[in-house]
């Protein structure tokens, strides 16, 4: 075996543990990827359905939203027809019995001060 030989033996062992010696860390590396591809998988499949109900409970609450729209509408309507209803009613029936309760507050007063009059004729 000559010099060269020996270089060559040498440098081909150096070379082998290099390989060796970098080897380990892509392996490990190796194994970290596989880890995080199952729990991306994992993750997926448990927000999937998450997502998936989530997008029912939007649909269910624009329809549930709707229904209200409706309800607060009606109930506005009944609203301004009881407020109509309200004006209606004082302008028919409330001048009449403001006149009739004047009426017959000025009635109770004369007859008062008549039978009240007579009364004091009576006494004296």
């Amino acid at each position: 075996m000559s010099l060269g030989d020996v270089a060559g033996m040498i440098s081909a062992v150096a070379f082998v543990a290099l390989v060796g010696f970098l080897a380990l860390p892509l392996i490990k590396l190796g194994r970290v990827l596989d880890e995080t591809r199952a729990s991306v998988k994992e993750l997926t499949d448990h927000t999937v359905p998450v997502l998936d109900e989530t997008a029912a409970v939007v649909a269910s609450t624009g329809t549930q939203l709707d229904k209200v729209d409706t309800v607060t509408t009606a109930a506005a309507q009944v609203s301004q027809n009881v407020s109509a209803l309200t004006s209606l009613f004082a302008a028919t029936v409330g001048s009449p019995m403001i006149k009739v309760a004047a009426f017959s507050y000025g009635v109770r007063r004369t007859l008062s001060n008549v039978v009240g009059g007579t009364r004091g004729a009576r006494r004296r």
